[in-house]
């Protein structure tokens, strides 16, 4: 089980605006990665270190933003001033998860800016929306050179803080969750309000950071 990568909703500003903010705090670059058929959103790619990224995300006006539980979860953040909307785990075989959750992995798909295309499939979108604490899973189909993970960023992940619960969460990934995962620190906070990511620390360029 593999931290994949973190998700940014965009804000007021903007999708570029929110990468090249993201990127700047962060002292790296951000690429763009392009639009997603299904699910009616586009996105800009802020690689790190360790085969992992930040996607940063926006709804497009688009009837298939309407229908797909990733375009509504998009929406919904980014109505509520964006921000950190969710993470995601990547695995070998999605096939246990399908079994657990009793449903089907759905077909995910970017298209790239050059015409490529990049396919996955994925389920828990709609666990994250009931309960923003928890990650989606995720399998890569592709080729990995066409995978984000062939970029190499600057800065790495260390630690995300979730307001949320060890056991919910260890209960959704079928393994028990301590202080870390695959090398990520795992600080689990009560919540207060709304469960979900409360700030992400990187060791970048520009030293620690968290945002």
């Amino acid at each position: 089980m593999h931290v994949d990568h973190l998700i940014y909703a965009i804000g007021p500003d903007g999708l570029k605006a929110e990468a090249e903010r993201l990127a700047d705090e962060l002292g790296t670059e951000y690429k763009d990665g392009g639009f997603h058929p299904r699910f009616g959103t586009r996105n800009h790619i802020i690689p790190l270190t360790d085969g992992r990224y930040i996607e940063v995300v926006e709804v497009l006006d688009h009837p298939a933003s309407d229908k797909a539980a990733f375009g509504q979860a998009v929406r919904a953040r980014s109505e509520m001033g964006g921000g950190w909307l969710g993470w995601v785990v990547s695995v070998a075989d999605l096939t246990p998860y399908e079994e657990r959750l009793n449903r089907s992995a759905v077909p995910g798909s970017r298209q790239f800016p050059d015409g490529r295309r990049l396919e996955w499939s994925q389920i828990g979108i709609r666990g994250l929306i009931a309960d923003p604490q928890l990650p989606y899973f995720l399998q890569w189909k592709s080729d990995a050179s066409l995978r984000p993970s062939a970029l190499s960023g600057d800065a790495t992940l260390t630690e995300i803080q979730i307001a949320g619960s060890a056991s919910r969460l260890s209960e959704w990934l079928g393994e028990p969750i301590g202080a870390e995962l695959d090398g990520v620190k795992l600080d689990l906070v009560s919540p207060r309000g709304t469960p979900g990511i409360s700030s992400v620390t990187f060791e970048c360029p520009k030293g620690t950071v968290t945002i």
